[in-house]
């Protein structure tokens, strides 16, 4: 029985032939249809229709998909890259999908990088993933009556977020279902490190992208009573009396290389009230704790080695800002980051008077360990807007840097005790509640270097940090539901 309908992204004949060659022989395929952006192209040779578009991501895109699909199933291929169906997978999609009543199905698969073969094990889809870079894989597997009433139901124009509205509307008809078999082989060309993917969704050449992005997002919240307006929780920064104005706060762990340089950037700034620093060591094992010790003679500067060995980078956040000598604001500092310059605490504790704001999100510049500028350079986070300042903190995987808090509300909001995502977590909840101020100057440089957690993480790592902040995020929404 013919119960799928193929969509292919198609450059040229050569390029497309090889996934033609796996599709075509298929009984399960009722047609296949070739999406191009180059309509000089000639693929009459293949007597399949194409569907010609200016952007393969953009709502004209999927609208046309929806018009030429008539089977049960719409797969849905993202890549121009050569496509290996896995033996009987198709059946095997179009069963769990009857089984499931998924509105879509997307699956585990191998990729061929470097020719080599590799497992790519995927992640549950939840309501709180709301990024638009959820890896779903290259294969989206659609049930074509959820396709077309999703296009029916979406009347904005998005010319760059159409897929990602599409799975946004249809996660609202029906469950987004990920099978954990391996289904099928791709090809990969993008080889780099996870450390150099990560930013790629603020990289500046992408903001028409992000704004897009942002606009399906924040339809989507509205749509399921998540979605806030902007009426913001007023701050009150005299709820209690501080001996200081800010803190600098620095966890650290086995930092001998870059702690230095952190420690000194915290205490040269230059300002108009008391600050101090705070560094929470967590049981350091190498030369860490010497060298911060060569700069205790500074009265500005505290270090502490909590007792517990069960504290994690969260923990240590929450043990300096129930410190009795934390100040009035919180600010962040990474100990193999820098600051800018002297002044960048005084431009936060500035921004918060300024913009009456229960935090603060600078502007950071992206550096390699001996703080050269590498792409994408400078990122500000222009896609936030004060109008949508409660809801665009949702569909992104970080807040920016350097990140600031008004203590008091940090003491009763608490950071989870993690490693990653803690922030994040905490910037949602502020975000709820309270205007997030913004500071466009590049306050911060962020080193990427071999020692970054984050810097080449294997996909399993990656998956397991991914879902934690998916499922802040869910509970975030649940939250904000019951505020409605």
């Amino acid at each position: 029985m013919k119960r799928i309908d193929c969509f292919i992204p198609a450059a040229d004949l050569n390029q497309v032939a090889n996934t033609l060659s796996h599709l075509q022989p298929l009984d399960i395929i009722r047609n296949i249809f070739l999406l191009a952006t180059d309509r000089q192209a000639d693929f009459s040779s293949t007597g399949l229709p194409v569907i010609y578009t200016d952007n393969l991501n953009s709502s004209d895109t999927v609208a046309a998909i929806a018009q030429a699909a008539s089977a049960d199933y719409s797969l849905i291929y993202t890549k121009y890259t050569g496509l290996v169906p896995g033996y009987f997978s198709l059946e095997r999609f179009a069963r769990i999908g009857d089984d499931s009543g998924a509105g879509m199905l997307y699956s585990d698969h191998f990729q061929i990088i470097d020719g080599q073969r590799k497992k790519m094990p995927l992640i549950m889809y939840q309501e709180g993933a709301l990024r638009d870079d959820f890896n779903f894989g290259s294969m989206l597997f659609y049930r074509t009556s959820c396709l077309k009433k999703a296009v029916e139901e979406s009347k904005a124009q998005y010319p760059y977020a159409g897929m990602y509205n599409l799975r946004l509307t249809v996660s609202r008809m029906a469950e987004l279902v990920h099978i954990n078999e391996i289904l099928y082989t791709e090809v990969e060309t993008d080889t780099r490190k996870s450390g150099q993917k990560l930013f790629d969704y603020v990289d500046p050449k992408n903001r028409a992208v992000q704004i897009d992005m942002e606009k399906a997002c924040s339809a989507h919240l509205k749509a399921i009573g998540a979605y806030l307006e902007p009426v913001f929780t007023p701050v009150s920064f005299d709820r209690e009396a501080f001996d200081y104005e800010a803190t600098i706060m620095i966890p650290v762990f086995n930092r001998e290389r870059t702690i230095e340089d952190a420690v000194l950037s915290a205490l040269s700034q230059k300002t108009t009230f008391r600050y101090n620093v705070i560094v929470v060591n967590h049981h350091s094992s190498d030369n860490t704790v010497s060298i911060v010790n060569k700069y205790t003679s500074d009265p500005k500067l505290i270090l502490i080695t909590p007792e517990r060995r069960d504290l994690f980078v969260g923990g240590l956040w929450n043990t300096a800002a129930h410190h009795p000598q934390c100040g009035r604001f919180i600010v962040q500092l990474d100990s193999d980051d820098v600051y800018s310059g002297p002044d960048t605490l005084q431009k936060i504790v500035d921004a918060f008077y300024e913009q009456q704001c229960a935090m603060v999100v600078g502007t950071y510049r992206i550096t390699d360990f001996k703080m050269e500028t590498i792409p994408p350079g400078v990122i500000d986070h222009r896609e936030w807007t004060p109008d949508n300042g409660r809801n665009n903190a949702l569909r992104i995987n970080g807040l920016g840097a350097p990140r600031a808090f008004y203590t008091p509300i940090l003491r009763e909001v608490l950071l989870p005790n993690t490693n990653y995502g803690e922030d994040y977590a905490l910037g949602l909840y502020f975000s709820r509640k309270y205007q997030i101020g913004r500071i466009y100057d590049v306050l911060y440089c962020c080193r990427r270097w071999e020692g970054n957690s984050d810097a080449a993480l294997e996909v399993e790592k990656t998956n397991t940090n991914n879902l934690y902040k998916d499922r802040i995020r869910t509970w975030e929404v649940q939250a904000r539901k019951q505020l409605r």
